[in-house]
């Protein structure tokens, strides 16, 4: 008799961001790996009131809270008394700190503590690390890491790096919450400059995005207004001046045009010590590390970054980028630091780390010590790329989701 297959209703929370790695993507590729085992359903607005529509599924997966948030408790009860597993999927800290940009407006509707009661009422829960587990099961026992991980067969994952003039290029890919992490490499350019070094280098920032609104909360109110974002209120804006050493590193030329926020690219930008590119779509964006040979990870000391995934690690390892990360977090979990005491480098590691009370000297040590010696930039790529593809596959992660859903319906019943 053929078994009946596990039927899973995976709820995404956005359409365009975090779902897709912890959502959308590792559930298809689940049903494509054990196509007689599990059948995947994905909607984003699920019938959460009908239980005989509910019933049909075995497993409901979540990210951060299904439907309003006041209501996840008692939906949990009742998912529970129809036979249904439940798992919550969480991949950032409820409370964000004071750096970043969300912090007030999740401080003033609560989110964070709506989030935290969510955790508390979940069935069971998955997680990206080690270290957030960690956190997260001292509110709720039932939790398990499946890890970011990449399907090595996607376009945007398969390496095809573009041609260099010459210069070794340095990039950074992110979004919009990370001027504190970046603000530990102020002062980088013009220490590279004083090296005569800066004709070596191109600093390549990946993401730029100048859509968005700007949120202001009158303090006495409580009243919140809203209004576009004006260039140079931009989040990216801050970026592009550290990365240019307030736009001194770069031609007069190029700084003309980049101050006026086209998505045209200068004709002379292979030339220049600092390349903008904007803002890819998520199915996209990775092939942004084809534009450059060394990741930067720098990462402020806090709760909410010692709880992030590694996904940066695993990206710039499926590209063959070597990698300068701070020593902290997640960062910690895979990276070996390649620079010894004495400035020996062992090549058998694969990476580089920066301890946080070296920001001041490290960031441009270690950059300076690959720049001066190139060969080194693959050697580490290579150590990097050979432990990603082994570690965080999609067939790996899917395996270990399998094994977990299976194990979640077998003790159900």
């Amino acid at each position: 008799m053929e078994s009946k297959k596990i039927k899973i209703l995976v709820v995404p929370s956005d359409r365009t961001g975090v779902s897709y790695f912890r959502s959308t993507k590792p559930h298809l590729h689940l049903e494509e790996m054990y196509p007689d085992l599990f059948h995947v359903d994905i909607d984003y607005e699920p019938l959460l009131d009908n239980d005989e529509w509910l019933k049909q599924y075995d497993i409901i997966h979540y990210h951060r809270t299904l439907g309003p948030y006041e209501k996840v408790e008692a939906l949990i009860g009742r998912l529970k008394t129809l036979g249904i597993v439940s798992i919550m999927d969480l991949d950032d800290y409820w409370s964000p700190g004071k750096h970043h940009p969300a912090h007030a407006i999740i401080k003033k509707n609560g989110i964070d503590k709506k989030i935290a009661d969510n955790v508390r009422s979940a069935e069971n829960i998955t997680t990206t690390t080690n270290i957030f587990a960690k956190m997260i099961k001292k509110y709720n026992k039932n939790t398990y890491v499946i890890p970011n991980s990449i399907d090595l067969n996607e376009k945007q994952y398969i390496s095809n790096t573009e041609p260099s003039n010459g210069r070794i290029r340095i990039g950074w890919l992110g979004g919009s919450a990370h001027l504190h992490d970046l603000e530990l490499l102020r002062g980088l350019v013009s220490k590279l400059k004083s090296d005569g070094l800066l004709d070596k280098v191109q600093f390549v920032v990946c993401g730029f995005d100048l859509r968005g609104r700007m949120t202001q909360i009158n303090k006495q109110t409580g009243e919140e207004t809203h209004r576009d974002i004006l260039p140079k209120e931009s989040v990216w804006y801050a970026y592009e001046k550290i990365f240019t050493n307030d736009y001194t590193s770069i031609s007069p030329e190029y700084k003309a045009h980049l101050l006026k926020f086209t998505n045209a690219e200068f004709p002379g930008v292979m030339n220049e010590p600092y390349r903008r590119v904007w803002t890819k779509p998520i199915e996209s964006y990775a092939t942004n590390y084809n534009l450059f040979d060394i990741s930067l990870a720098p990462l402020e000391p806090n709760v909410f970054n010692e709880a992030k995934s590694q996904l940066k690690v695993i990206e710039s390892g499926v590209h063959k980028k070597a990698i300068i990360a701070t020593n902290f977090g997640p960062y910690t979990i895979d990276i070996e630091n390649a620079y010894q005491k004495g400035g020996e480098i062992d090549e058998t590691k694969n990476g580089l780390l920066v301890d946080t009370h070296r920001n001041h000297k490290s960031w441009h040590q270690y950059i300076k010590k690959l720049v001066q010696n190139p060969e080194l930039i693959g050697k580490l790529a290579n150590n990097l790329h050979d432990m990603v593809v082994n570690k965080y596959s999609l067939e790996v992660s899917s395996e270990k989701r399998k094994n977990y859903y299976e194990k979640l319906i077998k003790n159900k019943h």
